[in-house]
Parts: structure tokens; sequence; C-alpha cells
């Protein structure tokens, strides 16, 4: 069955400043269901809450689909260290459902990292509006020390694949990148399920926020198809 695609007008966008985007988005009439996802995410396509789209601005290709080939993946000396630093953490997988322990990390993550951008006085519904679906395969999976939970990575599970969707975690405990310890995990979770990539969302090289994913091995870029990641040839675009 074909499927049709709608573009939404020009906006701010989100990632680099003074740069407007526009998104495409498949039919809002056709129902989205977890494998209609998992062929879309296969094109650089990206969830957000119950809705669906990609980049596609006229002038910018900046936002780059990544995902990591988890068969060949091996963290790096910094990576293996920071999985040495947080092995006192435990790990346990959720069901997507409030948690009011969830939610009070997810407020004071925002506070300190997004303070003023919008996102920093979330409320229970725009929280769960954001991060749930009603039709995706999504878990929380929570990371506690000493019964404290300190981070939480939402991953959304396709065919074939997990979809690291976001992390928030404690913003006084950054001494233990308990962001890269979350993808790492992450990756050991597809590992164990034997699921072929994870993918990350987009790499922007002019985004802090976004430039970190390329410190992962085995990363793959989508521009049509997928092949391996280009860090030189990209930052040459």
């Amino acid at each position: 069955m074909s499927l049709d695609f709608y573009q939404d007008r020009p906006h701010s966008c989100s990632y680099l400043e003074g740069r407007l985007a526009r998104n495409i988005y498949p039919d809002p009439l056709r129902p989205l269901t977890n494998a209609l996802y998992s062929q879309l995410i296969q094109h650089g396509f990206r969830r957000s809450g119950d809705h669906v789209y990609r980049p596609f601005c006229p002038a910018c290709d900046a936002c780059v689909p990544v995902r990591i080939d988890v068969s060949q993946f091996h963290p790096n000396r910094s990576q293996r260290r920071c999985l040495r630093h947080n092995q006192d953490i435990e790990i346990n997988v959720q069901p997507a459902v409030f948690n009011e322990e969830h939610y009070d990390l997810y407020q004071r993550y925002l506070a300190h990292r997004h303070a003023g951008g919008g996102m920093d006085n979330p409320s229970k519904e725009t929280y769960l509006q954001f991060l749930t679906s009603h039709w995706s395969d999504t878990a929380f999976i929570e990371f506690r020390l000493q019964s404290k939970v300190v981070a939480v990575a939402i991953t959304d599970f396709v065919h074939d694949a997990a979809s690291a969707f976001y992390t928030f975690f404690d913003p006084t405990m950054q001494q233990r990148g308990l962001g890269t310890f979350a993808i790492l995990k992450q990756i050991e979770l597809a590992q164990r399920q034997n699921l072929s990539w994870l993918y990350l969302g987009y790499w922007i090289g002019d985004s802090p926020k976004m430039r970190y994913k390329s410190r992962f091995a085995a990363l793959q870029q989508f521009d049509g198809q997928w092949r391996k990641f280009d860090k030189k040839a990209l930052n040459n675009q």
C-alpha cells in the first residue's frame, strides 16, 4: 500500500539557532502502527510522541539519520572506562507508564539542561505526550544507584532494531557520563535480543548536543541508503 507524505510550514529550527526548518510527515489519516514505524525509521524518520516526522529542509541537510550496527560495535577506551565507572548502577526495564520518580528526575534534568527553552516546565500530560505513544513498543529503562533513579532511557523497539528515543539523568552526576552509559547499555540490550541496529536519531555536526553520536563505533548514516558514517565528508559539505 502506498503512503502519502505532507510537509509543514517553515518554522524556527530547534537544533540550529537562526535557521528555518521544515519536516515531512506521513499521511495523518493513515493510522500509525509499530510495523509501519519499523519501515519509516529505516528511511530516516523519527518519533515524537504519537507523531512521526523527518527533517526536509530545502537549503539544509545538517540532520543526518544515524544508527549503530550492534554486531560490529566495540566500545573505545573512554567508553570502557565509562562502563567500569558505572558498574555499581542497577538497570531495570520498565513499562512506558507514568512514574512519579521518573517525572521528578525529568523535571530536574530539563531545568538544568534546557532552562528557558520552553521545555523546562513540563506537566505530567506533556511529559507523557512527548515520551510515550499509543502505538509504539516502548520501554523505560531505569538506572538506579543505591535504590535512587539516576537516569531513564526511553527506548523504542521496532523490527530488528531498537531506537534510543530520549535519555534524561541526574544533572549533578555529569562526571559519570550517564548519557553515554545509557547508549552503551541500550547497545548491549539490542545485542542480547539479537537485534541488528540501534537507531540514534539525527547527528548534527554544528549542534554540540547532537554531535556526540559520532563517538560511537560501527556508525552508519542515511542519505537515501545506509552507508558507513563519514564525518569528514559531512563536515566538508
